[in-house]
């Protein structure tokens, strides 16, 4: 893939990621405890089902935030690469990447084999 068509999709993503990210801070994900995320203004105890599906939702979220920014430092990591002419090459075997792949997926680390056995190694990993 040409590098600058490769940077432009890796920025784009990283742009796209951003706005993600800062919306759910804006959403004081970040900044507030989970208590205060849930707190009423009044004295009136909360309904435990009510405080069940904020718990949830607040839970949702931080998984979503955790998501995006794990795919933030992806981009980041692959904006190393494409600096250090590593680009495009698998990590496990060296081998070029197809592009139609990084078209898909621009900070793809892996070719589809080792894509495979890295997840692959990873529900094993789970299941344990």
């Amino acid at each position: 893939m040409d590098p600058a068509h490769a940077r432009k999709l890796l920025d784009g993503e990283r742009d796209r990621l951003s706005e993600v990210r800062d919306g759910f801070r804006g959403q004081g994900l970040d900044a507030e405890t989970e208590a205060e995320s849930i707190a009423e203004l009044s004295d009136n105890a909360q309904h435990q089902a009510d405080v069940g599906t904020e718990t949830f939702d607040r839970e949702r979220d931080l998984s979503i935030l955790e998501q995006v920014e794990a795919e933030l430092t992806d981009i980041e990591h692959a904006l190393s690469r494409l600096d250090d002419g590593t680009y495009g090459r698998c990590e496990a075997c060296g081998e070029p990447i197809e592009d139609a792949r990084l078209e898909a997926l621009p900070a793809a680390r892996f070719c589809l084999a080792h894509q495979a056995a890295v997840e692959a190694d990873a529900r094993r990993s789970a299941s344990q």
